[in-house]
């Protein structure tokens, strides 16, 4: 089974799996009250325009003399085609973005991603490629021929490569990315589309994740479903290591991707779904959800009449179970370690202490996020939006701690759990399995960044986009996880994007760096902008006001500029 791409005209109500993960970006529309801010509503769901060539942005502030580089961003643009419209805000086509910082300047620019996706939608100038949420049926008018053939290909199906979540590092190829076996490499000085690579033909894959690693030595670590090939469905996760690129040659790095290790699925129909893993400096550490793939549907999604994201089901009744693999060996810890349902999306960071693994997530209690981003939720008058949803589900940052050393022998009941600073336990089970519950670092944010410098090892600060069910502007937080405290920057009327922290060059601390992020405002009087705050005071160092349009985005990363 591959999972298809139909053709053609009939756009049917759905919503897309990748809404939940990406909700953060949309979610200032339930804070906003009144009328200034209604039309941010209109400015979120509204066509992006391109910025072909470089303009230069009005600086404020005095930016870092270090700071030299381009920070890429991505994220859904382009909602409708012709005269045809997505359904949901995360079915929108990519839109890159670029700030490039060069001698206390910056520079911006925009372009669609290229994709087949693209090009097909914009010959047609209509919508004819599915996405998760939108689900495209064969014209009427067509002939008995054609419509047969477009049922056909949709019993062998394939994903849409419209990646608009994030940007990912293979060797020295950067590529836009979302959870399917498509990516897209782009050129990341003038973001021209490169071309399409598929993950397939380089190892065995039919989803991937957009949440890459990349260790001290420059190799990146992902980690993909394979649903469909020899063997046991699994999920795997694999390597590209740093010096794969060959550019002279133009060979993909991912020519030599190698397969690290691989896990069986609990249950073959019934795969957990995930966004992203966490990894210490010896161990991943995967989170298997009871947020379910049903493969039965999703194989027949198209005659069910239904999209691909009604193919996602959470298991409130089921354990969520927690895996942890040597990525030098290749071998899972033995231990079965488990908690209560919970959904994740976005890890925070994941380390090891005196034989413990301790990791960081942002969980919620269950799934119910996806009606809130169809488009015609979003566009709906904010206070009905508030009482529709105000039971939905908060993100809470959670701290789970697993021990490695295990005595066998220790009662029933037991916190196996000897770190001084967390309340998280481990509790020994009578058949030897683990229990697990976490400790409660945060609550309230999302789209999780740090010091990368950090990743993999112990941490303190965590920075993200606060959200809270009340009528403030959406705001920038940094949290203290050894004080659980947080400080915060908002602007009236101003909505961030994912924050990306930059560290000084030598910077010894973990805060010393800076924090970049991309605002948007529903004032007309404020032009888009790119702040820079102080990651240790979070006080406003500069901002670049860009004499251009700019939309709300997703994730990306930055890219040091070379030496």
């Amino acid at each position: 089974m591959k999972l298809f791409m139909p053709e053609v005209d009939h756009v049917k109500d759905g919503c897309t799996k990748q809404a939940a993960f990406k909700f953060a970006l949309v979610f200032p529309i339930a804070a906003v009250h009144n009328r200034k801010e209604v039309n941010m509503q209109k400015i979120i769901t509204k066509n992006g325009s391109e910025t072909l060539e470089p303009v230069k942005a009005q600086v404020k502030g005095l930016l870092p003399s270090w700071l030299q580089g381009t920070l890429l961003r991505n994220g859904p643009g382009l909602f409708s085609v012709g005269n045809s419209e997505f359904n949901h805000w995360f079915d929108g086509l990519s839109l890159l973005h670029s700030f490039t910082f060069s001698n206390g300047e910056v520079t911006y620019r925009s372009k669609y991603l290229k994709s087949d996706t693209y090009r097909r939608n914009i010959k047609a100038d209509k919508i004819v490629v599915s996405e998760f949420g939108t689900m495209i049926y064969p014209d009427p008018c067509k002939n008995i021929f054609s419509r047969a053939m477009t049922h056909f290909r949709n019993v062998i199906s394939d994903f849409t490569d419209n990646n608009l979540i994030n940007i990912i590092r293979y060797g020295q190829d950067y590529y836009a990315s979302s959870e399917v076996n498509y990516i897209n490499q782009i050129d990341p000085d003038t973001l021209e589309t490169v071309g399409r690579a598929n993950y397939r033909n380089h190892i065995a894959l039919n989803l991937a994740t957009a949440h890459p690693h990349y260790d001290k030595e420059g190799n990146t670590y992902n980690m993909g479903t394979a649903i469909i090939g020899l063997g046991r469905p699994k999920y795997v996760i694999f390597k590209v290591p740093a010096d794969a690129s060959d550019k002279e040659h133009k060979k993909l790095a991912l020519r030599k991707v190698q397969q690290v290790c691989s896990i069986p699925f609990r249950s073959t129909m019934f795969p957990s779904y995930f966004h992203s893993f966490g990894m210490t400096e010896n161990y991943i550490v995967f989170v298997e959800q009871p947020f379910k793939l049903d493969i039965v549907k999703l194989a027949t999604a198209y005659f069910r009449g239904i999209n691909w994201g009604k193919c996602l089901k959470f298991d409130e009744n089921d354990n969520t179970y927690f895996h942890i693999i040597n990525k030098n060996t290749g071998k899972a810890v033995s231990t079965r370690f488990y908690g209560d349902a919970l959904v994740i999306f976005h890890h925070i960071n994941a380390y090891e202490e005196d034989g413990h693994v301790v990791f960081d997530i942002i969980a919620y209690k269950d799934s119910n996020l996806y009606d809130m981003f169809y488009l015609h939720n979003i566009r709906q008058e904010t206070k009905s939006f508030i009482e529709k949803n105000k039971l939905f589900s908060p993100p809470v940052c959670q701290r789970f701690v697993l021990p490695l050393n295990i005595q066998k022998e220790s009662p029933k009941g037991t916190n196996l759990v000897t770190l001084a600073d967390t309340t998280a336990q481990a509790l020994m089970q009578e058949d030897g399995s683990i229990y697990c519950q976490p400790d409660i670092l945060f609550e309230g944010l999302e789209l999780p960044g740090i010091n990368y410098n950090f990743n993999t090892r112990k941490y303190r600060y965590f920075y993200g986009s606060r959200l809270e069910w009340s009528p403030h502007p959406n705001k920038i937080a940094k949290v203290d996880i050894n004080t659980k405290t947080h400080i915060e920057w908002h602007q009236e009327n101003c909505y961030p994007s994912e924050p990306v922290f930059v560290a000084s060059p030598g910077a010894e601390e973990e805060d010393d760096g800076v924090i970049l992020s991309s605002i948007i405002s529903s004032e007309t009087d404020i032009s888009p902008f790119l702040l820079v705050l102080n990651a240790k005071t979070f006080e406003e160092i500069a901002r670049a006001s860009i004499p251009a349009p700019v939309h709300i985005d997703l994730h990306g990363l930055f890219i040091p500029a070379a030496d």
